[in-house]
């Protein structure tokens, strides 16, 4: 049965890198398949660390909507730098039974190797929050020892958390939606305290 697929790339700069090779050895591997490209995304000029990307965020929504059945990637870190948020959209794309590829590290989450890959991730990612929870309790232990008001401000909302999603690797447009928050709001009040407890 042929594949409806969904191509996603991206670059981190427009001077000196371009989607184009990306495209055409999806394209060509796509072919080798016998699979039927649904579209092409692409996020050019955008860090892989950035959460909120314009071509991403559409892939994702019409991956709810179920227009395509396989998403294909030329690498994992084309999709995510941590790996927090790779598991995040691999979780994601598992939930509405669509497929992974990255074609140049033969991972497919639709074989037992890539559905062991997404257990491994799970565990990583686990990992990472802990570490994160002991980073952010040192954090407001010197926050306390330095005089810094955390916690539940009078903006409305709460700080702290907002912190601890940024370290799990939340965009601040994923934080202040879920928060209910305005982004502006959200980022002055980040802004505000150090680098090293947002980090």
């Amino acid at each position: 049965m042929s594949k409806k697929v969904a191509l996603y790339c991206r670059v981190s700069t427009l001077k000196s890198q371009t989607t184009e090779n990306q495209v055409l050895e999806l394209k060509k591997y796509c072919e080798g398949q016998g699979w039927t490209i649904h579209k092409i995304y692409e996020d050019k000029g955008i860090s892989g660390a950035q959460h909120d990307r314009p071509a991403l965020d559409e892939m994702l929504r019409d991956a709810e909507n179920h227009r395509f059945n396989l998403l294909v990637v030329w690498k994992i870190d084309r999709i995510a730098r941590s790996v927090v948020h790779l598991l995040e959209v691999l979780t994601t794309l598992r939930r509405l039974g669509i497929g992974f590829v990255s074609t140049t590290q033969a991972i497919n989450t639709e074989s037992a190797q890539g559905r062991m890959l997404l257990t491994f991730l799970g565990g990583i990612s686990e990992f990472e929050r802990e570490l994160c929870s002991e980073r952010i309790k040192c954090s407001m232990a010197r926050c306390r020892a330095e005089g810094i008001k955390l916690g539940r401000p009078r903006i409305g909302f709460d700080l702290k958390k907002a912190i601890e999603l940024r370290q799990d690797g939340l965009g601040y447009k994923q934080i202040a939606k879920q928060m209910n928050i305005a982004r502006t709001t959200l980022y002055r009040s980040l802004r505000a305290i150090p680098k090293t407890q947002t980090a």
